[in-house]
């Protein structure tokens, strides 16, 4: 109820009849104020005429009045320039720091918008607010889906900045660690950026010129090595070989494999298998193909595309894990997968290093890779279809995932342009 409290006071859905405060002081809203996300008054620098006089300050909006006792903010010098109190209830008065009463407005939720947000919190189908997709105006839509993709490269900035100051800004290094991610393809993503937190950059850099004790270090430090997991009769002789190189090296550079627990095999198809992945990952770090460096150079998609062009070593054709030999294939990376990798790795770092450099051409080439590329097919990108919306291209699509994860699977149908039309519907006959 308090939420959509602030939503009612942000937009100014108020009713018809005169506002007046509880003690009957009339109120004339003239700007309800910034909203503030962060703690303290929920409303900054709000503009209202309370009995006549103009008054400059902040608004904070409960669903009972006594909630100001119960989040002790009698107690909070924050809350001192508070100049009106919008409830739901007024249960209590309000002593105000200066010793008067602290006006309060009971501001009522207009019934269409109670009775909306009440189908939006209770509809099953997602998105919830389907109805009101093919009513939209194409550029409330589109502008709405800038926002978020924009929004969703920023929430992956944040995340490589944390790495950055891990890492002490080595981008490489980031890079190396975002694109491993990446390799997950979401069921490993979690699995294969730890994995890339145990690679040791020195060691391994010693030895980049032998693909063979790459595979040794990759396949070592993400625990698929151990005996515990490979059972005797697939200990083949690649296998082995590996095992005895790792153990060399893990002696040598006091290297500690990650738990090979982490890794998830159930209903994945066997080309998305971790150690086809790695055997790529392998592939590319000896070929030098790929580093941040060419990835800064490069063009276009063709150029970024050309970047992972690559396979496995004879082996790994014709086998999906140790000791289970299979048909020949070149295993090479897919186009389908090439352009996630461009998605997920290319145009998130290529916007986090214009951030962090104040490079805005940097910045615009990721808005224009994902602008270039398809449109991703998931169950996500489905259902916004079925509903009347329709990706045009990945940077829509990227959209359409931060919407159905930060706002529709939250239910936080507030913070939503969509959801904000939604509830503006007197009517949807």
């Amino acid at each position: 109820m308090e939420k959509l409290l602030h939503y009612v006071w942000q937009h100014k859905l108020f009713p018809l009849a005169p506002l007046t405060t509880s003690c009957g002081w009339s109120v004339e809203v003239i700007d309800p104020g910034l909203h503030n996300p962060h703690a303290g008054p929920d409303f900054f620098n709000a503009k209202v005429k309370i009995d006549g006089t103009l008054w400059v300050g902040n608004v904070e909006v409960h669903e009972r009045a006594s909630d100001w006792f119960r989040h002790h903010h009698d107690t909070d010098a924050a809350y001192a320039n508070v100049i009106l109190h919008v409830v739901g209830t007024a249960d209590c008065d309000i002593p105000a720091a200066s010793g008067r009463l602290l006006p309060q407005l009971v501001l009522p939720v207009p019934d269409y918008v109670a009775r909306n947000y009440r189908e939006l919190l209770e509809e099953a189908s997602n998105p919830p607010c389907y109805r009101i997709i093919p009513r939209l105006p194409a550029v409330t839509a589109h502008s709405w889906l800038s926002a978020l993709t924009a929004e969703r490269l920023q929430e992956k900035t944040e995340r490589i900045g944390q790495w950055l100051e891990r890492t002490g800004g080595d981008w490489e290094r980031c890079f190396f660690i975002t694109l491993a991610r990446s390799f997950g393809f979401g069921t490993n993503a979690e699995a294969f950026e730890e994995w890339a937190a145990h690679i040791p950059v020195m060691a391994i850099g010693k030895h980049r010129d032998n693909l063979f004790q790459i595979e040794a270090f990759f396949f070592g430090q993400a625990g698929l090595l151990d005996d515990s997991i490979v059972p005797p009769e697939r200990r083949d002789g690649h296998f082995l070989q590996l095992q005895q190189e790792y153990r060399y090296l893990a002696h040598k550079f006091s290297l500690t494999p990650m738990d090979a627990g982490r890794w998830r095999f159930l209903r994945l198809r066997p080309q998305n298998f971790p150690h086809v992945r790695l055997a790529q990952l392998a592939q590319l770090y000896y070929s030098q193909r790929v580093t941040f460096s060419r990835l800064l150079e490069a063009g276009g998609i063709d150029d970024c595309s050309a970047l992972f062009n690559v396979g496995v070593t004879p082996y790994w054709e014709t086998h999906y894990t140790f000791g289970d030999e299979s048909t020949a294939h070149a295993k090479r990376l897919q186009p389908a997968s090439v352009r996630l990798l461009l998605i997920n790795t290319v145009a998130p770092l290529l916007f986090a290093y214009g951030r962090y450099t104040f490079d805005e051409e940097r910045c615009e080439k990721a808005f224009a890779l994902l602008e270039a590329l398809p449109a991703e097919q998931n169950f996500i990108t489905r259902s916004w279809q079925k509903a009347g919306l329709h990706a045009d291209n990945a940077a829509d699509s990227q959209a359409l995932i931060q919407l159905r994860h930060n706002y529709c699977d939250r239910k936080d149908c507030l913070r939503c342009r969509f959801g904000c039309e939604y509830l503006r519907q007197s009517s949807f006959t």
